[in-house]
């Protein structure tokens, strides 16, 4: 049962988790951590979004909706000691993105984005590489384009960010689906209600 929240919720067994961390049991935040959503797509967990795009907590945050992300780091950690639940608070350092052009720092979200599947062209470029149709000089970017092969991933085209630039997607409010269209449709086939892609 998680804490605070009421909410019941798996526990799961994963590679991606450091034994020689802490206790070597993690929380997993599918919504907002990249590395915690591939693992949540490994097991299927669900992606509940706790941080709104204001940065501010949303209803799935319970009694801390609608509370600033600091404030209701703050008061979480108050509800657990009050309640017994709090053993320890250590401070690590880790990694932290921070915007490049404000240092605002940057809270993950997982979301809807545009993408070119480039691992269907995988197997093509992979034959003709292979079949000697490609030679790199220096030698060295063999290693470099056999990594990339091996390892490539759809590229998402949505800029996610606050100065982003628009794709001209546009969702349907009734049923979620996106249609590219290179204007704002007053109306599209099936479509009563448009809104911007983000």
């Amino acid at each position: 049962m998680l804490p605070l929240m009421e909410r019941e919720i798996p526990v799961i067994a994963d590679d991606a988790v450091d034994p020689e961390f802490g206790t070597g049991a993690v929380k997993v935040t599918p919504a907002h951590d990249p590395n915690d959503n591939a693992m949540a797509l490994r097991h299927r967990l669900a992606e509940i979004v706790v941080i709104g795009k204001d940065g501010n907590m949303t209803a799935e945050a319970g009694q801390y909706a609608g509370l600033d992300r600091y404030d209701a780091r703050k008061r979480v950690v108050a509800d657990l000691e009050e309640r017994g639940l709090l053993e320890a608070v250590q401070e690590y350092t880790h990694t932290i993105p921070q915007c490049s052009r404000c240092d605002t720092i940057l809270e993950r979200w997982c979301r809807r984005s545009g993408s070119c599947g480039w691992s269907r062209w995988r197997s093509k470029d992979w034959r003709w590489w292979t079949a000697g149709g490609v030679r790199f000089v220096p030698e060295r970017w063999t290693k470099v384009y056999r990594d990339w092969l091996e390892n490539i991933r759809d590229w998402p085209i949505s800029r996610q960010l606050w100065w982003g630039h628009s794709i001209p997607v546009w969702y349907c409010d009734e049923c979620g689906r996106g249609h590219l269209h290179p204007r704002r449709p007053d109306r599209l086939p099936e479509v009563r209600e448009v809104r911007a892609a983000a």
